[in-house]
């Protein structure tokens, strides 16, 4: 049995607290950010770039400690400060009121951890041990890297005007799903690769066709 849900969260315009103003503390902040996350940082003093971001209007900023009760109310939690109490303390209050939470270096007291992850453009590849070998996920992504190359996200680009073409050609959505499938099986991916766009879509229009015809029979 695996020991976490796999899951991707739509968190544009969350409200995420990060407790911490270290190096770390910044590494997750601008995670957040670059998925939308309305994000507050709290901490007695920052590194110079979480002030940046703070002077730029990208973060919120509560310059004191944490005090019990300052989690409430937030969609994503993450707990980065050097202090383990502290930590303890930010999980038990996002604990108690069920909400997402996640302690640096501490999978025990997280309920979500942050995977290893290799992006090309909308495609995104989530590695995970569970929190037990960072090291390891990082290594994997580092393989993944040269058996997906930056390409992919033009790729994908692609093959989301096709999947519209299709829609346009067939409104079947039983009909649409046998075809795509077909086309991916049939090489659709690897006319992408070769810079075959016109023939991927000559190919699409003359499947399509072919599925409406004998539809109509």
């Amino acid at each position: 049995m695996a020991d976490y849900y796999p899951v991707f969260l739509d968190i544009r315009g969350k409200r995420s607290l990060v407790v911490g103003g270290g190096s770390v503390a910044e590494r997750k902040a601008r995670g957040l950010l670059s998925c939308g996350a309305s994000v507050t940082v709290l901490s007695p003093s920052l590194v110079s770039g979480l002030r940046q971001l703070a002077e730029e209007g990208s973060i919120e900023v509560v310059s004191r400690g944490y005090d019990p009760g300052d989690a409430k109310a937030y969609f994503v939690v993450i707990a980065a400060t050097d202090d383990p109490e502290v930590n303890r303390q930010v999980f038990a209050d996002v604990e108690a009121q069920g909400g997402l939470i996640n302690t640096v270096d501490d999978p025990q007291h997280c309920r979500f951890i942050v995977p290893a992850t290799l992006e090309r453009g909308g495609l995104v590849l989530a590695i995970s041990t569970a929190g037990k070998s960072p090291a390891l996920a990082k290594r994997v992504r580092e393989e993944l890297e040269a058996i997906f190359p930056a390409e992919y996200g033009e790729y994908l680009e692609e093959l989301a005007g096709l999947r519209r073409r299709l829609r346009e050609r067939l409104a079947d959505p039983g009909s649409r799903e046998t075809v795509w499938r077909d086309l991916m099986r049939g090489g659709l991916l690897d006319l992408l690769k070769r810079g075959q766009l016109a023939e991927a879509e000559r190919r699409l229009d003359e499947i399509a066709g072919e599925r409406q015809c004998f539809r109509a029979t």
